[in-house]
């Protein structure tokens, strides 16, 4: 498996540092409104890669923060009169049904910045004791960045160019700075903001520490991947192996990987623009399937232009394999429970190479746009080759496969039949008179068969009451 580091420029064969289990880290949203359709892409991308890593085998411990202080946050709860915590409970809330929509896993563990102030006040304690850190006059801990010789090694920056005065580089800060690159690591409250009490000063941390704690605490001092946007990589990357690594004195991650940029019709999003989306409202036009399936389209690092012609394409390709998947399921409905001849034998190996392609391009530095080719590639085969009077199992071994590559990409191609209302009282009548005959066995898997189809049952003392889920 061979991954692009951005550390080093270079695609890298993946090797774990412990065998069979990968620790990864990514950085998620600030949760002071509803993700964008830009954030939507590292969370499917990073996802993807997640699955892939489980379908080879591994144990994936997948980390995602939130952060849940900012300037936005806070911004936000002073408009609305509430504590900012109402504000990031509710967008953390939000944050999730997206997900949920968009297919992406919830991570093995996503801490909240707010619950490890005391860790990033330990690892600050710690950098200051190494000299790597100093504290201002008003109480604002500094980062000593000239003390990391490795400095600027992941953005490829120089550190003397950086001081030469280029300030669209340099990293933002308050006054009283050593050095202009130094960056913030803890700052004084301002009035009516939350804060915490610390050695130094009460006030909250800066943005780029909490990261480096978290991915301490819940994967180790070193790990393997660290994964965001690309534009994270300066100065919020580089920040966290400064940190990272002068406190630990290890290296913090192996890897690096970073997508590329969503664009709106070949333009940068902003809410100046008047290109700005959240997920939320993109959901409105277009089911977050095909969002998902469009972000997969291109190759993750990429640059991806988001437009209508570009979704109408998207919902095309992923409504024939949807098809293919629902014709495969109509033909096994009908077909006979018969061995498999040589001939279908001989067509499952066909399928089984195609299998193989799909595994080499994800192997290829997780090419989903070649991986998507290839399970139409499969589709293309199967509507060749399942017809009338294939055996179920032969037809039933075509759709499993088109199913298992579909779901490594997280997209969902078989589709729940919807029930109508009548279906649904046949179904409660049957289970009554299952129950009424003792037949309870029977009962039972209506009640299931329902629960499947997203009907939930209710006995009640007025009878049985449905509801869709």
């Amino acid at each position: 498996m061979k991954i692009y580091n951005t550390l080093t420029k270079k695609k890298e064969e993946f090797v774990p540092i412990e065998p069979g289990k990968v620790r990864m880290y990514v950085c998620g949203p600030t949760v002071y409104n509803y993700i964008h359709i830009g954030n939507a892409r590292p969370m499917i991308v990073f996802d993807t890669v997640r699955r892939y890593m489980e379908h080879k085998g591994y144990e994936v411990n997948y980390v995602s923060n939130f952060t849940d202080v900012d300037d936005k946050i806070i911004k936000k709860s002073v408009e609305e009169g509430v504590d900012a915590s109402v504000i990031s409970e509710r967008y953390i809330a939000e944050c999730k049904k997206d997900m949920e929509g968009l297919n992406v896993r919830p991570a093995t563990t996503h801490p909240k910045a707010t619950e490890e102030i005391g860790g990033m006040l330990d690892m600050i304690k710690t950098l200051i004791e190494k000299e790597h850190a100093y504290t201002g006059a008003d109480g604002t801990v500094y980062f000593r960045t000239r003390s990391f010789k490795d400095y600027g090694k992941l953005s490829h920056k120089n550190i003397d160019d950086l001081r030469g005065g280029n300030r669209s580089l340099l990293v933002s800060g308050e006054d009283q700075k050593e050095d202009p690159l130094d960056f913030v690591l803890w700052k004084p409250k301002k009035e009516g903001e939350p804060y915490w009490e610390s050695p130094w000063c009460n006030g909250r941390p800066g943005w780029h520490i909490e990261c480096s704690v978290m991915s301490k605490k819940y994967l180790g001092d070193e790990i393997d991947i660290h994964a965001g946007g690309e534009d994270l990589i300066f100065p919020h990357h580089e920040n966290e192996i400064a940190q990272s690594e002068a406190a630990n004195d290890k290296v913090f991650a192996r890897y690096w990987m970073h997508n590329a940029f969503l664009n709106i019709d070949n333009k940068k999003m902003s809410k100046s623009a008047g290109n700005f989306f959240t997920v939320r409202e993109i959901s409105e036009k277009y089911d977050l399937q095909v969002v998902r399936f469009f972000m997969l389209s291109a190759h993750y690092r990429s640059p991806l232009n988001f437009s209508a012609e570009l979704m109408a394409a998207a919902k095309n390709g992923y409504d024939r394999i949807v098809t293919s998947v629902s014709n495969l399921k109509y033909l096994m409905d009908n077909a006979a429970s018969s061995p498999r001849s040589e001939e279908e034998e001989a067509l499952l190996k066909e399928a089984e190479k195609l299998a193989v392609k799909f595994d080499d391009a994800m192997e290829d530095d997780f090419n989903t746009a070649d991986a998507i080719s290839v399970i139409f590639e499969l589709v293309k085969f199967a509507n060749q080759n399942a017809v009338e009077g294939k055996s179920k199992s032969f037809l039933q071994a075509l759709r499993d496969k088109i199913i298992m590559l579909s779901d490594i990409c997280g997209l969902i191609v078989e589709k729940k039949e919807e029930l109508l209302d009548t279906e649904i009282e046949q179904l409660i009548e049957e289970r009554q008179a299952a129950r009424k005959n003792k037949d309870f066995g029977r009962a039972d898997e209506i009640r299931d068969e329902l629960f499947e189809k997203g009907i939930l049952l209710e006995d009640t003392r007025e009878g049985v009451k449905w509801k869709r889920a």
